[in-house]
């Protein structure tokens, strides 16, 4: 038998062409596709691999899919974030999982995750900031975050209140009849200062009879959903949570992902809409990583908080050190509303050093990654130990005149990893001695033979 029946012009046989009578390399791909799918339960159309797209057997269930998604969109019931796989860019099998552990964790009724952490804030903020919009940015924020709604805001004929601090009096003499949005972060890098939720919540609250487009969106990132008393979305006045999961619900360096989790199903439907315009969705492959790193991210993120309390209060003490900003101390400025809304204090510290320059600081991290314990890198809430000098990662441009006005100088970050505390402190210790004891030309030595061994291009 072949396949001349098939391909007559004239005409053709009722039932379709037998595959069996196809060349080897049509049988071959077909029949592995086939074996995947009835290994794995998913109709993937690649025999090793999860792919963008799957098969749908036919346009019923595409049909069936527009319907479901009309439905969310208009009954605002659910988050169509949750939609059966159509294709990656609005989602998959592993980012649906991975948004249902979101809702969980924080307790939302709808949620999308993203690419990254920034992904989730411009999000928020590009459906929250329509023309003529106001929004508050309460406090030092990430510095991005004031650069987004610093290029967004004149975009769409909006404007943009920087609030100096986290004051809810000051939050509340800023709001406008035409404010949209707040955001606020509940602990900010690289100072650790602790928002009081229930009093800026209190304020957002009271400020809808003003204000009725206001909408409060807190960056969780520095807390996780592990750090608070009660779910922020369970408090009045909070409406949704933006994060990062790159740090510590990945907690190994190793995935870039963030999330937007909100109370009003029809809000982050909006966002899920724009995702789908312009993209942004995590991939599947990410999502998956992503879940297997969460099994183990909040004893982590646990032991990471606690370490940090250690080595801050031994920091506090040590003669060579003059600021160590960190909740857990006691007297931190924001301690009343650490005690009143969170159980862990944060995994990130920040230090300033005695009677140091700028270039000393800088050359105390250096002599601190000596160690090759503690590693001089960005980010944090990952396996190791990480040390970096604040202006130079992410004040690098700023005029060290408005660095000093800003309190940004001389800072050094430091991110516990998973090395017991007393080893870190032994790390830290030898630093504080030895770093005016040991040259630049030392550290530049140490750097070049450090990548010979490593064998490091």
């Amino acid at each position: 038998m072949t396949l001349h029946r098939w391909i007559d012009p004239e005409g053709a046989p009722d039932e379709p062409p037998p595959r069996d009578q196809m060349t080897a390399q049509t049988r071959q791909l077909h029949d592995a596709i086939d074996a995947a799918a009835r290994r794995t339960g998913v109709a993937w159309l690649h025999p090793d691999e999860p792919t963008v797209i799957e098969d749908n057997l036919g346009s019923q269930a595409v049909v069936d899919w527009q319907e479901a998604k009309g439905a969310a969109t208009l009954l605002g019931e659910r988050g169509w974030s949750e939609q059966p796989t159509l294709y990656a860019r609005y989602g998959g099998h592993a980012v649906r999982a991975l948004i249902e552990r979101v809702r969980a964790l924080e307790q939302a009724p709808a949620a999308v995750v993203t690419d990254c952490g920034m992904q989730a804030l411009a999000l928020v903020a590009d459906t929250r900031m329509q023309p003529g919009a106001h929004a508050i940015l309460m406090g030092p924020l990430y510095g991005k975050t004031a650069a987004y709604l610093a290029w967004l805001a004149p975009r769409v004929g909006g404007t943009v209140t920087q609030l100096p601090t986290h004051d809810p009096a000051a939050l509340a003499q800023a709001i406008r009849p035409e404010t949209r949005l707040v955001i606020a972060e509940t602990m900010t890098n690289p100072h650790m200062r602790v928002l009081d939720l229930a009093a800026v919540g209190e304020v957002a609250e009271r400020g809808r009879a003003q204000a009725p487009g206001l909408r409060l969106w807190l960056d969780t990132t520095l807390t996780t959903p592990w750090g608070f008393r009660a779910p922020p979305l369970s408090l009045p006045g909070i409406d949704g949570v933006v994060a990062s999961g790159t740090k510590a619900l990945c907690g190994e360096d190793t995935v870039m992902w963030g999330y937007v989790a909100g109370r009003d199903v029809g809000e982050v439907n909006r966002v899920m809409d724009l995702i789908a315009l312009r993209g942004g969705i995590l991939d599947g492959r990410r999502a998956a990583a992503a879940l297997d790193s969460l099994a183990e991210a909040e004893a982590r993120f646990t032991l990471r908080c606690h370490t940090a309390q250690r080595l801050a209060v031994s920091l506090r003490a040590h003669p060579r050190v003059a600021q160590v900003f960190h909740p857990s101390l006691r007297d931190h400025p924001d301690r009343a509303a650490f005690e009143a809304g969170y159980t862990l204090p944060g995994s990130l510290l920040s230090l300033r050093l005695a009677d140091a320059t700028e270039a000393q600081t800088r050359h105390f991290c250096d002599v601190l990654a000596m160690t090759e314990v503690v590693r001089y890198a960005t980010s944090f809430d990952g396996l190791v130990t990480k040390v970096n000098h604040h202006p130079s990662v992410s004040e690098y441009f700023t005029p060290p005149a408005a660095l000093h006005r800003r309190d940004l100088d001389r800072i050094v970050r430091l991110a516990p990893g998973m090395e017991p505390s007393g080893d870190l402190w032994a790390c830290l210790n030898w630093a504080l001695w030895a770093w005016d004891r040991v040259s630049p030309s030392a550290v530049v030595d140490w750097q070049e033979a450090r990548r010979h061994a490593l064998g490091l291009r």
